[in-house]
């Protein structure tokens, strides 16, 4: 078979809900016990991974037809390193997308969607069937990119975390939190179950349920006119979103920093009062997280690299 690139495609993909409870029970016949023995639908399940399976098999086959096709699991974005050329497509749920880009610098980035009737795939605008055109055409730069902006947040060690959507600063259990925030010249020690800063990209994410629960409350206490995050809000933006979650006003803990705009000429920094289980983690994956305890301290804001999805 000869390939028309000898520049690397990088298929990331990820678990099942299945293969996840073959992992867990470790055979088929006990997963489908154990859902059954519950209640669940165990065919659906099945149906999900027969769907996924399939649309991986296809997107792989266009893959390796065009460039040399390497096949990791989201479980070793973490390790892996990413060449310059690299093209990359990711085939999975949304959150797959937004845990890959944050492993990428440069790379351009493909969502394909293993499961339109399933999915609502707002970061996966391909079928594993468009791969044959829209490959080619992001490669040689024919096709339109969109630039996303990241949140980071660095330790003042050096350590870096990089989030697509959100990052989250707290109890690794979401207990209450102690901290010192800083908004631009503005300060004061904080007790919360943690605070959540995010991106354009996550704001139909967390951060929309998180105004949500406050407009509830708003109309239940009869406030009117509770606003909405600005409709320039999007993808590109150039600053971030940060809402404290649940911040108790004490004797020695304020409240009134509770929700604004990360920028450039305001920045954000969090001094840990913690003795443990401080940390700071990004697109609701926990396992891959800093530790932030008492000592440590970090700058929050916007990451120099931006994010590059192929629409």
């Amino acid at each position: 078979m000869k390939r028309l690139t000898d520049n690397k495609i990088i298929l990331v993909t990820q678990k099942t809900r299945l293969e996840n409870l073959i992992r867990r029970y470790n055979t088929v016949g006990q997963a489908r016990f154990y859902i059954e023995h519950h209640g669940g639908d165990f065919e659906d399940y099945l149906a999900e991974d027969s769907a996924y399976r399939a649309a991986v098999d296809e997107a792989a086959a266009a893959l390796a037809a065009y460039g040399r096709l390497q096949v990791i699991d989201r479980d070793f974005l973490s390790g892996f390193l990413f060449g310059e050329q690299d093209l990359v497509v990711a085939v999975g749920r949304d959150g797959l997308v937004a845990n890959t880009l944050k492993y990428l610098t440069v790379q351009k980035l493909i969502g394909v969607n293993p499961d339109p009737a399933r999915w609502d795939g707002v970061l996966l605008p391909f079928s594993a069937g468009d791969l044959s055109k829209v490959v080619p055409e992001a490669a040689e730069g024919r096709r339109q990119t969109r630039e996303i902006t990241l949140a980071q947040a660095t330790l003042n060690d050096g350590q870096r975390i990089v989030g697509v959507n959100d990052l989250f600063i707290g109890q690794r259990t979401h207990a209450s939190a102690r901290y010192r925030l800083q908004i631009g010249e503005e300060a004061e020690t904080q007790s919360s179950s943690g605070v959540i800063v995010s991106t354009g990209l996550g704001a139909t994410g967390w951060l929309r349920s998180v105004i949500a629960g406050a407009g509830g409350i708003d109309r239940f206490c009869g406030v009117k006119g509770t606003p909405a995050l600005a409709d320039g809000f999007t993808w590109e933006s150039d600053y971030l979103y940060y809402t404290v979650r649940e911040p108790y006003p004490s004797k020695s803990t304020g409240a009134s920093l509770v929700f604004g705009q990360v920028r450039g000429g305001r920045p954000m920094k969090i001094v840990s009062q913690m003795p443990e289980n401080g940390v700071i983690f990004s697109d609701g994956m926990e396992n891959d997280c800093l530790e932030f305890n008492a000592g440590a301290s970090a700058e929050i804001g916007v990451c120099e690299t931006r994010g590059h999805l192929v629409v």
